[in-house]
């Protein structure tokens, strides 16, 4: 067979760019490649091609089974979280309306919570997945991955030392959302601040104060957390009235005003409860105190107070119940006017026999007949 190439090669014919032996070895060009330097260069790539086609394939196959692996596994825990999330949403509206949905969050809280956790776990998630899949394509390359993982490894720890206020931060937000400690419309009392929650973030929530001020509260600095918006509140009125009234007649007028305001609109929805009378809190000298409490709606304590309290001013005004309160002022009468008064006060000098009038008195002048 080479013999046969070689004749070929032979009968072939100079090409134009052939240098004659008059030529010099600078002035000519390459030496063309002959048919047995082709076919061993065919051969050679062809047995390279044969000896490593084997490895392309498994590390291709090997990618991509890694590749279809990762995003089945990727979707199957989407869904799952989609499937939880749409779970818990309909147990939230299959208890609104009745009593224990009154004392768990509305609704529409509780998809906005089960929405912010199944965003955090569906992005916590494919991270992890990705990643360990790219980590796994690096070495079916045969990279070595023990240099990057240290280099990694040393990046993460100067960024998480530079930046831990903000992973504590990240971190209280994520426990914050998933426990429901807060949300949107509580009011809540956070140590540094106290208001209403505007917006709850995973780094920062925002508060809007009694005065129409907007906090912006890091998550990482709450160290206590008071929600006055959940489950329910009460409304506590004290009645100070004096000691000598009638007891039996102050609890009677109390509970008809408790009755007229459980039947009228809209105090009856936000009672949860009937307004109780618990009796003496205070018993002094001038004033005795009556406590007042019924339970009502997370959020509506402060208005109830308020209609109590008109509700039992009118009330005991028109029974004559005297409410008192506070260090009465004396009564004091005027005095009626001193006579001796514009009176001036005797003087010595009144009396003209007096040591001190006879001190005042002038020096008699001498007689003429005594000065000759």
């Amino acid at each position: 067979m080479t013999g046969f190439w070689s004749s070929i090669a032979l009968a072939v014919p100079r090409s134009a760019g052939t240098p004659s032996p008059s030529e010099s070895p600078s002035d000519a060009p390459a030496a063309p490649v002959t048919f047995d330097e082709a076919a061993e260069k065919a051969g050679n790539a062809a047995g390279w091609v044969e000896e490593n086609w084997s490895t392309w394939l498994n590390t291709g196959l090997r990618i991509v089974l890694i590749l279809v692996v990762a995003l089945v596994l990727r979707m199957l825990v989407r869904r799952a979280l989609t499937k939880l999330i749409e779970r818990m949403n309909r147990s939230a509206q299959a208890v609104e309306g009745t009593a224990l949905g009154g004392l768990l969050v509305n609704a529409e809280r509780r998809r906005q919570r089960s929405e912010a956790i199944g965003s955090v776990l569906r992005s916590i998630s494919s991270f992890l997945i990705l990643g360990t899949a790219g980590l796994m394509i690096l070495g079916a390359f045969k990279i070595n991955l023990a240099p990057l993982l240290a280099s990694a490894g040393v990046a993460g720890v100067a960024i998480g030392f530079g930046a831990r206020n903000l992973v504590t931060d990240f971190l209280s937000g994520v426990f914050m959302i998933m426990e429901d400690q807060y949300g949107v419309g509580d009011t809540v009392d956070a140590g540094v601040a106290t208001g209403e929650v505007v917006e709850v973030g995973l780094r920062v929530t925002k508060l809007r104060g009694d005065d129409g001020e907007i906090w912006y509260v890091r998550n990482g600095e709450i160290k206590r957390i008071g929600n006055l918006s959940q489950g329910w509140a009460t409304a506590t009125v004290d009645a100070t009235v004096r000691p000598t009234e009638d007891m039996d007649r102050v609890r009677s007028v109390i509970g008809g005003v408790a009755d007229e305001l459980a039947k009228s609109e809209p105090w009856n929805e936000q009672l949860w409860g009937p307004v109780e009378t618990l009796g003496l809190t205070e018993v002094l000298l001038d004033s005795m105190t009556i406590r007042v409490a019924g339970r009502t709606m997370p959020g509506k304590a402060l208005s109830v107070e308020r209609e109590l309290r008109w509700r039992i001013k009118r009330a005991f005004d028109a029974a004559g119940i005297r409410i008192v309160g506070g260090i009465p002022a004396p009564e004091t009468e005027a005095a009626s006017a001193d006579p001796s008064a514009s009176m001036a006060a005797p003087s010595a000098l009144a009396s003209p026999t007096s040591p001190q009038s006879l001190a005042t008195a002038p020096i008699p002048q001498a007689s003429p007949n005594l000065q000759k």
